[in-house]
């Protein structure tokens, strides 16, 4: 289990120091704001739709190495998956990070990348950290004219 939880805490820090998909999608046609006033952290994410499927997903912010790694995996989670396929994805990372998902429930969609962040629902404030981007995601999905705040 040490073994498992240093790898994660590793593909965290990784997605932190070189996060993916870090830049402004110029010709995106969904956007929101992001903030989270306990941390500070703050994020854009931007993405192109190809019908309801998403064709381009980027992010730019700055935060903790939690909030980042979770955008940064998020956006590599999410091209070229559908709007429902995205929504289903969101309430299966929510349950993971909150310590609501059954660990012997193998269900679709599979979280891939996303169960480095399973230890997280040990830190109640860090679960912020984890789904700002999440949350920014719908809002932008919505095109919700807010900021999202993780309040």
């Amino acid at each position: 289990m040490a073994d498992l939880s240093a790898l994660y805490q590793e593909v965290i820090l990784d997605h932190n120091r070189r996060p993916r998909n870090f830049a402004v999608l110029e010709d995106a046609d969904h956007q929101s704001e992001g903030f989270n006033a306990l941390c500070g952290d703050r994020v854009t994410v931007y993405l192109k739709l190809k019908g309801s499927v998403v064709d381009e997903i980027s992010f730019q912010g700055s935060g903790c190495a939690i909030s980042m790694a979770s955008a940064s995996i998020m956006t590599e989670s999410l091209k070229g998956r559908t709007v429902e396929e995205v929504k289903a994805l969101f309430e299966r990372f929510h349950q993971l990070v909150t310590g609501n998902l059954d660990s012997e429930d193998h269900s679709e969609p599979d979280l891939g990348k996303l169960v480095v962040f399973e230890g997280v629902s040990r830190y109640p404030v860090r679960v912020k950290c984890a789904t700002l981007t999440w949350h920014t995601l719908r809002a932008a999905l919505e095109k919700r004219n807010e900021v999202v705040s993780t309040e």
